[in-house]
């Protein structure tokens, strides 16, 4: 029988393998079977249990589909043979499962969702290990990691979940009797996944899970049908968190209050809706928000503007039974003018039961200073005009208007409230209530009768002037506020401001934090800002910015007031300025958090140049095993091979034999000098022990020694250097041997006769001399390789040997002679190698040689 919509999903969640899921479906199948329902076993893990074969009975069975995988058949669930039949209900046992290759999805629950897409009811089976957000804690209970799981979500949708439960010890009863698994597996389970603590561990998080959604199906009923009133099926217990000294008092009661209910707690904190301000302090916040964390409990932020009802809402909304609240230190007035949070959540709280729990003053801490919110935002400036307005205009108009004397007294009061509403929008709250008073006094002296009087005779004239006085007062009242909250917004904007510009250093700057320091002195007008980090428990400065001319916070008297502030775990922020509201250390803590981004960087920066310091170490001395074991035991072996066959009694080498072998000898030591001698003067290099003798060189006597030097053929060299005297300011020696490894390269790597040039020009006060070879060349892109320490770009299937040291060598000495050598394109194709060395002429007397 076909049907229509999507099918309904019926779940038995069991805590281990063996409490009767399987029984328990079957069992609903052949239930269904009896009302009439189409009734399928699509698979079914019997595990060879016997009573659940004989639970089958009657019920139709589809077969399944047979899968080969790597030489073995498996029989899985035939989704496309279920779906042809279309039952009202199929069975499919443990959802959980994963499919072998071959069949259509991954997952068996992935099936199940065909089949109740396709209008098919589905009951299936699964254990509370196979869920997704409990799989690792089910690993830490049993120590057996479950590889298949199931979304969590998936299960939450199904539209109905029942919990199979069995007792450890029954379980156990089952397992000895031989119900669960065979005989030879019966010790080994019981020692290790089916203990008594695995289980009632296991049982524990299946009932707290079923209770979960049984909550959540609750309170979607409640939601419903609108019901607003408490049902006291779980005990939940709020505690109203202000981010005041003095919250932990509140949060370890309410925790006690908890634990002796087994209740859930939940902490919950009203941030103020105006995004410009928000009660008390953001580290102490913080310092709550960690502590109910650690009691077990959960931490809820809610924005609004009214506190009583926020806090009412959400204890509602969450099922609460109790309300825990902090008595207020607010003074009657206070609670009068502003309202009262306890009396205002009392009467909103319907059936949930308040705690009012009393704190000490030395249990609340030193508070901050109180914010003055109706203090007058405007400029003195501004305050000044608006009070001239005030003591010129009034008298002016009480004259003109005492000179007509033919107005009625409502007349003469709109005229002077239109010069106190002036004055008061120009100066603020309190030039508008003054010029209220004082123009009430004008008209009552000169307009009211008795004139010349401050008496009143008539009850009308009392009215009048008092409705002057208070809308007047509302107007200017207005005017502050306004006022006030435009001067809120542009701090909010300048604050906002500044954390873009905090976020723009960290993102371009390679060390933000100085300048970000720098910024937290401009915003927040400092005398000093100092970052300090902790380092083996002794306080390191990290930066620090100050204004020109003032001392370390550390040293001489401190006449502003030093502020603390956490930069994570390991370091603080240390200011000197003004006394901070909390506008103030909301903002700072956020350059703090920023600051800490900036020093977790830095950290990073720091670890990972040591990493490329110790990999380019590591390479350097593969590199040189290299070289030990191949380019340094090459010529060796020459020599060793030669020496022998000389010493050897058996064989009477003939004269030009002998002479061959002594040349060998000679040529394999020469090329052994030239190798050791490259890598100690590499390893002078990389130590920085150098010593440079700067003097007048002159390049023709550099070149020439340089190639009288060489031990192979030079006559495919061509020298092009002008006749005039080229004199240089470098070091002979360094020079010379730097010019030798070149040409050693260059010919090494040109073809065969070959053109090798070098040749020498002035440019300004620098002389360049040059190396042109005719062999491949050197990419672009590999140029800034080839000039460290044993690369051997394009070595590969080459004939040439060597370490890779003679350009390094080479570049070593010419920067240690304060020259510099680079590689560019030869005009020949091959690699062009120029020494830019400083010319002695351009630096002695140009006459002293000869030149104009």
């Amino acid at each position: 029988m076909s049907k229509i919509g999507r099918g309904v999903l019926r779940v038995y969640l069991g805590a281990a393998p063996g409490v009767g899921k399987t029984y328990a479906m079957l069992d609903e199948g052949h239930r269904r079977q009896q009302r009439g329902a189409d009734v399928v076993v699509a698979v079914v893990e019997t595990h060879g249990r016997a009573k659940t074969i004989a639970q089958i009975g009657d019920l139709e069975i589809v077969p399944r589909r047979v899968i080969e995988h790597r030489g073995t058949r498996f029989e899985e669930l035939d989704l496309d043979a279920v779906l042809a039949r279309r039952p009202a209900v199929a069975l499919v046992d443990e959802l959980a499962h994963t499919n072998i290759p071959g069949s259509r999805h991954i997952k068996r629950w992935e099936d199940v969702n065909d089949l109740l897409a396709a209008g098919i009811d589905v009951v299936t089976t699964l254990n509370i290990q196979h869920l997704e957000s409990l799989n690792d804690v089910v690993e830490k209970i049993t120590g057996v990691a479950q590889r298949e799981t199931v979304p969590d979500s998936v299960v939450r949708a199904a539209d109905q979940i029942e919990l199979v439960d069995m007792s450890p010890e029954a379980l156990r009863r089952r397992m000895a009797h031989g119900n669960i698994y065979p005989a030879g597996r019966i010790d080994a389970a019981l020692g290790n996944y089916f203990r008594p603590g695995n289980l009632g561990a296991l049982r524990e998080l299946a009932l707290l899970w079923a209770a979960d959604r049984v909550e959540d199906a609750l309170v979607d009923y409640r939601s419903r049908q609108g019901i607003t009133d408490v049902w006291e099926t779980r005990e939940r217990i709020v505690v109203a968190l202000s981010g005041e000294s003095g919250g932990d008092v509140l949060i370890r009661r309410a925790s006690r209050v908890a634990a002796k209910s087994r209740s859930e707690l939940i902490g919950v904190y009203v941030r103020s809706g105006d995004g410009l301000r928000g009660g008390g302090s953001e580290t102490e916040l913080a310092r709550q928000q960690k502590l109910i964390a650690e009691v077990g409990g959960t931490y809820v932020e809610v924005i609004a503007d009214n506190v009583g009802r926020a806090l009412a809402d959400v204890a509602r909304s969450r099922g609460a039974t109790q309300l825990v609240l902090g008595s207020s230190h607010r003074s009657r007035l206070t609670d009068l003018l502003l309202g009262s949070v306890i009396r205002d959540t009392t009467r909103r709280a319907g059936g949930i039961d308040i705690h009012i729990i009393a704190t000490d003053d030395h249990q609340r801490g030193v508070s901050l200073p109180k914010r003055r919110r109706w203090r007058n935002p405007l400029s003195l400036r501004r305050q000044l005009l608006g009070w001239a307005i005030a003591l010129i205009g009034l008298p002016l108009m009480t004259a003109v208007l005492v000179a007509t004397a033919s107005f009625a007294l409502a007349t003469d009061l709109l005229v002077c409230l239109l010069v106190v509403v002036v004055a008061g929008a120009v100066g603020g709250l309190s030039v508008g209530l003054g010029g209220a008073v004082f123009g009430s006094l004008l008209i009552n002296y000169y307009r009211v009768p008795p004139t010349h009087t401050f008496t009143i005779s008539e009850r009308e004239n009392l009215i009048a002037l008092v409705v002057f006085v208070a809308v007047a007062g509302t107007v200017s009242t207005y005017v502050n506020v306004a006022a006030f909250r435009a001067a809120q917004a542009r701090r909010a904007r300048a604050e906002a401001e500044a954390l873009a510009r905090s976020v723009g250093t960290l993102a371009l700057e390679s060390n933000p934090i100085p300048a970000l320091l720098n910024q937290l002195l401009t915003v927040f007008d400092c005398q000093s800002v100092e970052l300090r980090s902790k380092h083996d428990d002794v306080w390191i400065s990290e930066a620090r910015a100050a204004v020109d001319g003032v001392d370390p916070v550390d040293a001489g008297p401190k006449p502003l007031e030093v502020t603390v502030i956490d930069v994570g775990e390991r370091a603080q922020l240390i200011l000197t300025g003004p006394r901070f509201g909390l506008d103030d250390r909301l903002t700072l803590r956020s350059h703090a958090d920023q600051l800490a981004v900036a020093l977790r960087d830095k950290a990073l920066r720091g670890d990972a140049a040591k990493a490329a310091i110790a990999r380019e170490a590591d390479e350097v001395r593969t590199a040189l095993l290299q070289a030990v074991s191949h380019d340094l035991r090459t010529p060796l072996a020459g020599i060793k091979a030669s020496v022998t066959s000389l010493l050897s009694p058996d064989v009477d080498w003939p004269e030009d034999q002998r002479v061959e072998f002594l040349e060998t000898v000679d040529a394999e030591t020469d090329r052994l000098t030239r190798l050791v001698g490259n890598l100690l003067d590499m390893s002078r290099l990389q130590a920085g022990v150098i010593a440079t003798q700067v003097g007048t060189v002159l390049v023709d006597d550099v070149v020439a020694n340089a190639l009288a030097s060489m031990s192979c053929s030079t006559t495919a060299v061509e020298v092009s250097i002008p006749d005039e005297a080229l004199l240089v300011l470098a070091d002979a020696e360094l020079l010379e041997r730097a010019v030798a490894n070149v040409l050693s390269n260059a010919i090494a790597w040109s073809p065969p006769d070959a053109p090798i040039v070098i040749d020498a020009v002035h440019h300004g006060d620098r002389i360049h001399l040059r190396v042109l070879d005719s062999g491949p060349g050197i990419a672009q892109s590999q140029r800034s390789d080839a000039t460290r320490p044993f690369q051997q770009l394009g070595d590969r299937g080459s004939s040439v040997s060597g370490v890779g040291l003679g350009l390094a060598v080479a570049t070593g000495f010419v920067t240690a002679m304060g020259g510099l050598l680079t590689l560019g394109d030869s005009p020949t194709q091959g690699l062009a190698v120029t020494f830019d060395l400083p010319s002695a002429v351009a630096i002695d007397d140009p006459r002293s040689h000869g030149c104009e």
